[in-house]
């Protein structure tokens, strides 16, 4: 049914997984493999959903298609990423994957956006930058998300052996004296790229001088959304292994839907994680660590939402409504966006990042061995109008301001050469179509199918 001809403008694929056999489908065939490494296809009918797994297709400098079909797209690391999900018991019946164009504002959609299996919605930039690192400028290589937090340990001198994601080596090397992980929310990779090596992100370019930035990026594990992927790179484990499975979804054996990604439980957010999860600040004993307006935050030293948890009042983040700069006040901000509500309220959640860390780093009683800093204005706007717009450019050009003010800082103090970055994100942006409307819920209901579709695309049937 969700594979007829009738749906095939919005949905991409479907993927099920029974007795450790994964079912994926859509209108122009299927496969079935194991759920287990090496993920051996077991049967196809008609053409693979999942043929091209090619984790270039579409990277910098090449063109984004415009919100390419079935049969024209790429899922880089695809059936290990889809497999992966299904290791949570609490994982959806089906997973019903929006393609490339679908638009579906009276659902939440935006122009921009992502959460599905395809490669740009999947591709996060990756740039390693100063103490211990090869500079290379752009390379071709790729990683994953689940290396973000191993990679981090790794310039540290220390590991994460529970993670399955592995520390890129060929790039860096341990020594650095403080470590810094940046993590620009629903940056596209490609635009990031482009702008700095024309010159409009001067800090960017900055890290790229000193670093390496990857071509194919940092795949991000799926569902391609926000705190399943800020938990992955901060863990190491995909969503199917440390729980966060989306930013909205359900537990059959409680009856409980789990919003861990709303401003009134993030401070909470470590709560859903499984069982023998180990994050990086857990990972790094005795180390002075700063974890700068991230929800993942179990066992870091300094906290903005452990600020949060101190101060419950039953409101969550929307306790630090009062703390928040004004945006129109902020020098870093773009004068002609700062109006729009939602552009206001990530540069305000931006400037009140940079203080912790510009706090953070001028005293050194406090200043952090490793450190992370999540950006959270870059994803506003690339939902507000797509990547490559006008707003998004703007965004990252805010952004790239305020990690200047913080380089300046670092240069002052002298510690520029003893300093690793790493910058990322947690998935990519890609063009909706704003032609592509539909909705697939609208035909399990008139086929009389009982179910609850949780974050628009976890269906739990019965």
């Amino acid at each position: 049914m969700l594979c007829g001809e009738g749906l095939t403008h919005v949905v991409d694929l479907v993927a099920s997984c029974q007795e450790q056999v994964v079912t994926v489908e859509n209108s122009a065939g299927s496969v079935r493999y194991s759920r287990t490494a090496p993920y051996d296809v077991i049967e196809t009918a008609g053409a693979d959903p999942l043929a091209n797994e090619d984790p270039f297709a579409f990277a910098y400098p090449d063109a984004e298609p415009a919100a390419p079909v079935a049969g024209a797209n790429a899922y880089p690391f695809g059936r290990e990423r889809l497999a992966g999900l299904f290791d949570d018991p609490r994982a959806p019946d089906l997973v019903v994957v929006h393609t490339a164009g679908h638009y579906w504002p009276e659902r939440g959609g935006h122009l921009g956006e992502h959460g599905s299996l395809d490669a740009v919605q999947s591709r996060a930039p990756l740039l390693l930058s100063g103490a211990g690192v090869t500079a290379r400028g752009v390379v071709d290589d790729v990683a994953r998300t689940v290396d973000v937090g191993p990679t981090l340990a790794h310039l540290a001198g220390g590991a994460m052996p529970a993670a399955t994601g592995r520390p890129l080596a060929a790039h860096c090397g341990p020594g650095a004296r403080h470590v810094v992980g940046l993590l620009w929310d629903g940056v596209n990779a490609s635009s990031l790229l482009s702008l700095a090596l024309s010159g409009e992100l001067p800090n960017v370019a900055r890290l790229l001088d000193r670093g390496a930035a990857l071509r194919g990026g940092a795949v991000a594990e799926f569902p391609s959304v926000t705190l399943a992927n800020h938990t992955s790179a901060l863990t190491g484990v995909g969503p199917g292994r440390h729980g966060i499975l989306h930013n909205a979804f359900y537990d059959r054996a409680t009856g409980e839907r789990c919003v861990p990604n709303d401003e009134t439980t993030w401070h909470r957010a470590c709560d859903w994680l499984r069982p023998g999860v180990v994050t990086l600040w857990e990972a790094l004993p005795g180390r002075r660590t700063a974890c700068v307006n991230e929800p993942v935050d179990r066992g870091a030293g300094y906290s903005t939402f452990g600020l949060v948890r101190e101060q419950e009042t039953g409101d969550g983040a929307r306790g630090l409504s009062s703390a928040l700069p004004d945006p129109t006040a902020d020098p870093h901000a773009s004068r002609s966006w700062v109006a729009d509500p939602g552009y206001a309220w990530g540069t305000s959640v931006d400037a009140l990042g940079l203080q912790q860390v510009l706090a953070l780093w001028s005293d050194p009683a406090t200043r952090p061995d490793v450190m992370w800093w999540n950006t959270t204005l870059t994803d506003t706007a690339h939902h507000l109008g797509g990547p490559h717009s006008e707003v998004a450019v703007a965004s990252l050009r805010d952004t790239d301001r305020r990690l200047g003010t913080f380089l300046d800082l670092v240069d002052r103090l002298g510690l520029t050469d003893e300093v690793a970055v790493l910058l990322t994100s947690d998935h990519g942006s890609e063009a909706a179509d704003p032609s592509c409307r539909g909705d697939w819920d609208e035909a399990l209901r008139a086929a009389g199918v009982e179910f609850r579709d949780e974050a628009y695309g976890f269906v739990y049937l019965g």
